[in-house]
């Protein structure tokens, strides 16, 4: 018995390849030959052929292929619970529905956020930006016949510093006073804070305005800077959208729906002076008051802004602190600013009376010989045509030349 050597798997695949070499039948290699030929020559028949099987081979096997590469097991659960987009749904489809459903800012018409009223609540829990969008336009179609004149446009300058302390306070205000207000509400405040910005009965900064009445334990004019709220550490998403409603406040958008609003409180209180002012609407949980009178009138808002800010903080508290500050009543301030309003159109008009009684100069008596007062009058000025006679011919040649 003889040993036969083991062979490894690479001898192996050689010796079968060979041997089919050696055992393929002059038959079918004519007819490989007689078919290749046909096509165009020996040669490039062949890789034609080989070409055409190439690209026949995937496109039978498709069907079995594409079963393999399908997702399996939770894709195919997350696939098919996906809801629809809106152009994808029978009905809702039309040239550029995919860019109309898809736009980051859609423009509603008065008539549809008429309509969305049922739909939307003014504090926006509808959920998302259509929602948004629907209580904003709500809030603006609501305040219209109340909210008078809008207010201007504020535009902050000063060092990057004062522009810091100013967007910290302002985020801060609408943080602390309408977190959980829709965009609405948190523009509202923003607009309330500027406007008393531009009134001269407050401070002519922001954070002057915000932190107003701090060093008092109580009566600060937003009472987050006064009841330890700043204690509480914000949250990062919600002070991300604070701050993007005041960035906006501070660039000059007008949230004209307030018009021209300095005060505001909760829908769970109602304070003394709420029945002196006159109010204007609820957005979310806040009501807003503009002042009745002179106060209220769009001539009162035009304090120049300080461009200055003070710090982001509020006011230290000390003994005198409390009886040195400025009563922050509404009715006090509207009474103050009333009385130096007409104190001063009182003092121009006596002004305007005494400059139009006053006498005429006394003149010595050469010169009321000579005619007084018509002396000065400007009656005996020269006309503005009238030339003198040595003068009349300048100009003119001597000579007119051949």
């Amino acid at each position: 018995m003889t040993n036969t050597p083991i062979q490894t798997s690479e001898q192996r695949n050689a010796a079968f390849h060979a041997r089919m070499a050696r055992e393929k039948t002059p038959f079918v290699r004519r007819a490989w030959d007689k078919v290749a030929t046909k096509i165009g020559g020996k040669h490039r028949g062949r890789r034609l052929i080989a070409l055409a099987v190439a690209a026949g081979v995937p496109a039978v096997a498709a069907e079995q292929q594409w079963e393999m590469l399908q997702p399996s097991g939770p894709e195919i659960q997350m696939a098919e619970t996906a809801p629809a987009m809106p152009f994808e749904q029978a009905g809702h489809s039309f040239p550029g529905s995919a860019f109309y459903y898809l736009e980051d800012a859609p423009r509603m018409p008065v008539g549809t956020a008429q309509r969305g009223l049922a739909l939307f609540d003014i504090s926006g829990t509808g959920g998302g930006k259509a929602a948004e969008l629907a209580a904003e336009l709500a809030a603006k179609l609501a305040f219209a016949k109340k909210a008078g004149p809008a207010a201007r446009a504020f535009n902050i300058y000063g060092g990057g510093l004062d522009k810091a302390r100013a967007l910290q306070c302002m985020t801060s205000a609408v943080y602390y006073e309408a977190a959980s207000e829709a965009n609405a509400g948190q523009r509202a405040v923003a607009q309330v804070v500027l406007n008393r910005v531009a009134h001269p009965s407050y401070p002519n900064s922001v954070c002057g305005v915000v932190f107003q009445g701090s060093e008092r334990r109580t009566g600060c004019q937003f009472s987050f800077t006064c009841d330890g709220s700043l204690n509480r550490k914000p949250g990062a998403g919600a002070w991300s959208r604070a701050q993007s409603i005041a960035q906006r406040a501070l660039a000059g958008s007008v949230f004209d729906a307030v018009g021209l609003a300095t005060h505001y409180h909760t829908v769970w209180i109602y304070p003394y002076w709420a029945p002196s002012l006159d109010h204007i609407g609820t957005i979310g949980a806040h009501r807003f008051y503009r002042w009745k009178g002179l106060a209220g009138k769009p001539a009162a808002f035009r304090s120049k802004y300080a461009g200055k800010e003070p710090a982001a903080a509020p006011n230290k508290r000390s003994a005198g602190a409390a009886a040195k500050s400025v009563s922050a009543d509404p009715i006090d301030l509207a009474r103050t600013y009333e009385e130096a309003r007409l104190k001063a159109l009182t003092q121009a008009e006596q002004s305007a009376s005494a400059r139009a009684q006053t006498p005429a100069p006394a003149y010595s008596a050469e010169i009321q010989k000579r005619g007084g007062d018509a002396l000065y009058s400007g009656q005996n000025l020269p006309g503005s045509g009238t030339v003198k006679p040595e003068y009349a011919n300048s100009g003119r040649w001597i000579a007119e030349p051949n």
